[in-house]
């Protein structure tokens, strides 16, 4: 394995080296108890680092985890805290590998840009801790969209995100066969939802940001696909997630197998996935058209 360093890292590692220069330990021993750097995090996002993994199509740079890592790097070593923003680069992986093209469209250029921020997402509860496939937020169809009602916690950066990737069940758990069936993600507009959102923040020993999030029969409608997949085993273990236990360890999007059986939901395409052989072997695909599913 050649570990050579590419002259394009050690460019980015000297450009984060700079900007993070001006960002010295005064500014962020300043913001303690529980400010937070709205300032670094604006500069990030101005000089595109926070768009790194985003393809180039979609207004971000197209780099690899290797340069997501270096900037992540530079900053903690600068003094400074990468895990106040590090989800605005990779959060967006699900709807990059999971979300139409509208979805994509919509979303990820104005994510590169920083007119959205998404960074947030809500998979935890307290009542069911790791055990993921036992959440107890539902979402319920109501005409043309759903009503979500629940509770998340260790929702970081909640209160600095318009955006927040959302696990939820669509079908409850003594109706499917497998337990990582009939969960959804949604991309909720959290300014959209107004008092049907509430966050509140959690005091920990470090300014992380994290929160509790109550969702109160928030409206999320089907117009610009705010609602971007059903699925199984991937879309859980994309959210952090393994045979539903939340993993420890970094969320960053990789290659992750779909769980037998799955159904993933976009638009009006339903992908169904059938595993042959041992968990992760070869899959095959089969595409058909649909106008509405009930599994959702």
């Amino acid at each position: 394995m050649d570990f050579t360093a590419d002259e394009g890292h050690d460019e980015i590692r000297q450009a984060v080296r700079e900007l993070c220069a001006g960002f010295p330990a005064a500014y962020w021993r300043g913001l303690e108890p529980s400010t937070y750097p709205e300032e670094f995090v604006e500069t990030l996002t101005e000089q595109g680092w926070l768009a790194v993994l985003i393809p180039e199509e979609f207004g971000g740079a197209g780099l690899g985890l290797t340069a997501a890592s270096i900037v992540l790097e530079e900053i903690n070593a600068s003094g400074g805290n990468a895990a106040a923003c590090h989800a605005q680069m990779y959060t967006m992986g699900t709807i990059l590998r999971h979300g139409s093209i509208e979805q994509k469209s919509h979303f990820l250029p104005k994510i590169a840009s920083g007119d959205l921020r998404l960074q947030a997402f809500g998979v935890t509860e307290p009542t069911v801790g790791s055990d993921t496939t036992n959440i107890k937020t539902i979402a319920t169809r109501v005409g043309d969209g759903y009503v979500v009602r629940g509770q998340k916690i260790w929702t970081s950066r909640a209160e600095h995100s318009d955006l927040m990737l959302l696990l939820a069940r669509t079908t409850p758990a003594d109706e499917v066969e497998k337990k990582t069936e009939g969960l959804s993600v949604f991309v909720v507009d959290m300014k959209a939802a107004g008092d049907a959102l509430s966050i509140r923040p959690i005091k920990t020993i470090m300014n992380h940001a994290t929160t509790e999030v109550f969702i109160d029969d928030a409206g999320i409608s089907r117009h610009h696909a705010r609602i971007t997949i059903t699925a199984g085993g991937a879309l859980l273990e994309d959210l952090g997630s393994k045979n539903g236990t939340m993993l420890n360890g970094s969320r960053v999007p990789g290659p992750t197998p779909l769980a037998d059986g799955a159904a993933i939901v976009l638009g009006a395409t339903v992908l169904k996935f059938r595993t042959f052989g041992a968990p992760g072997s070869t899959e095959t695909l089969t595409v058909q058209g649909a106008e509405e599913k009930n599994e959702l």
